[in-house]
């Protein structure tokens, strides 16, 4: 069985092994494969791995012997998926393997602008608690998480590991989800309720035609003042400008993303220098144990498809 790895330097940089995905088959590894050179990288492979590659109706049309794409990655929106099911061909990604990984992120984010860390660290370095006259300099305000409402926007794996942390830090959780859950430690709220009720809104949902652009001016007026926005699900459900507006006006208290509409970040992107604005490199999935599972996962999958049973497929 032939197998191209099209973008190896996705998942790993040298610590995170193959090894599993080697003894499957004969294996082509590229660490990254450009648009022009996806069909010649692909070449004669029966399985393709791969990442953020976009596998187009030409591409596929043009890879005969392509039987199996498997994604290392949750999103399959690089996938002409009808095109593959007419083709026959099986895709397969890998679900919840990071969910810990970006509930600790968004965490990360939201104590960053409650408990201002840094900005401490960064005072006391550069010598003011040296030249403080008081044995507790708090120049700086701190809010306690305990009673602020946090707004969940997607209630999939992601979603409610955040609210179970959420909940241990006595927070409450609103969500707004287009699929009916059964939840009672959590409140089910429209779009306006939660933008207008939380403190802090945090987006887990998948990008669709109902998520693209959906924290916007439209929606962010709704806010209070002192709410923080946080996106580590698609760049697209955020309206780059119209957040940054948001922010600079101090319409809104701050925002962190781990994702942007463009990625690598284009040096036009609007958040670029924006008021209280945290953008980390689509790093919240990347823990190397994260990374590993990943690997270990879309092992099984081939694995799985080769034993004439897949699992994890997607389909239109």
């Amino acid at each position: 069985m032939k197998i191209a790895v099209l973008e190896a330097k996705t998942v790993s940089k040298g610590d995170v092994s193959f090894d599993e995905i080697y003894a499957l088959g004969e294996v082509r590894e590229f660490p990254l494969t450009p648009v022009d050179k996806i069909i010649e990288n692909v070449g004669d492979a029966e399985i393709v791995l791969c990442n953020k590659t976009p596998f187009t109706e030409d591409v596929l049309r043009a890879c005969p012997n392509l039987k199996y794409i498997g994604l290392c990655a949750t999103g399959y929106n690089n996938i002409d998926l009808k095109t593959c099911s007419e083709l026959g061909i099986t895709v397969c990604n890998v679900p919840a393997y990071s969910t810990a990984a970006v509930a600790q992120q968004v965490f990360s984010f939201i104590l960053h602008f409650a408990s201002r860390t840094s900005a401490y660290n960064k005072f006391v370095k550069n010598g003011g608690w040296i030249k403080s006259e008081t044995f507790s300099d708090f120049v700086y305000p701190i809010q306690e998480l305990s009673g602020k409402t946090l707004g969940i926007i997607g209630y999939g794996s992601i979603g409610r590991k955040v609210a179970k942390i959420a909940q241990a830090f006595d927070m409450k959780v609103i969500v707004n989800t287009r699929t009916a859950k059964q939840d009672g430690s959590v409140k089910f709220v429209g779009l306006k309720e939660l933008f207008s009720e939380s403190d802090v809104i945090t987006a887990h949902c998948p990008l669709t035609s109902d998520t693209n652009g959906l924290i916007c001016k439209d929606t962010l007026q709704y806010c209070k003042p002192s709410c923080v926005i946080i996106n580590t699900s698609r760049g697209a459900v955020v309206n780059e400008q119209d957040l940054a507006d948001a922010l600079n006006i101090g319409k809104i208290a701050g925002a962190a993303l781990d994702v942007l509409c463009e990625e690598p970040m284009s040096e036009s992107c609007p958040l670029i220098g924006a008021k209280n604005c945290i953008i980390t490199p689509h790093i919240a999935w990347a823990p190397l144990e994260t990374r590993e599972r990943l690997v270990k996962i879309a092992a099984e999958n081939i694995k799985a498809y080769l034993n004439g049973s897949p699992i994890n497929t997607v389909t239109e």
